[in-house]
Parts: C-alpha cells; structure tokens; sequence
C-alpha cells in the first residue's frame, strides 16, 4: 500500500478542491510506502508551511493551502497513532520544524 492510497481511502468526503490540494502538495511522496506516510505528511505540511510564510500573504487566497497544511498534520498524527509510544516524539519534532519554519 502507498501513501497515496491511504490517504484515498481517507479523503472521500474531503472537498475536491482540497482533495487534489493534498494530492499536489504530496507531490512524488505519494508513490511512498504507507509505513512512511506520517513522515510523508508531516514533510509535506512542513514546505507548504514555509511556502506560505514566503509569501506573506494573509488574506482569504491562502485559505486552502492553510486547511491543506491542517489536514497533512491530521493525516500524520492519524497515521502516527499505528504507534501510541512514537507519539510524543513525533509531535515534538513537528512541533519543533513548524517553529523553525517560523522564525527561519
């Protein structure tokens, strides 16, 4: 099984628009084995962060990219929770690359 069809199994009553929102921030990841989808996700969340923060935008055009970045983390710690003992250390090393991504 691949992240992409994990993630379809996931996102049929997820709006279109940020259906295909998630599948292009995936991008080539979504070819990635399932083990690896809490990774996958939080990687993609993390640029799409950044990518936003770049931009400096704040008005309603960053809407779905904000909601895509949500719904990557969602989708990480849905994924992480296969693992209760990892959980901790995963959401600290988010957590973590979310603030750099921040002050970078």
């Amino acid at each position: 099984m691949t992240t992409a069809s994990w993630l379809d199994e996931r996102t049929t009553a997820v709006p279109p628009r940020l259906a295909a929102r998630l599948d292009d921030a995936l991008g080539a990841e979504r070819d990635a084995n399932v083990a690896a989808v809490s990774d996958v996700c939080v990687n993609a969340a993390d640029a799409l962060l950044r990518d936003l923060l770049r931009r400096g935008s704040a008005g309603r055009d960053v809407a779905l990219d904000l909601l895509t970045v949500d719904a990557l983390v969602t989708y990480a710690f849905e994924a992480a929770s296969d693992d209760p003992s990892s959980l901790r250390q995963r959401a600290a090393a988010a957590a973590a690359r979310f603030a750099a991504a921040v002050n970078d």
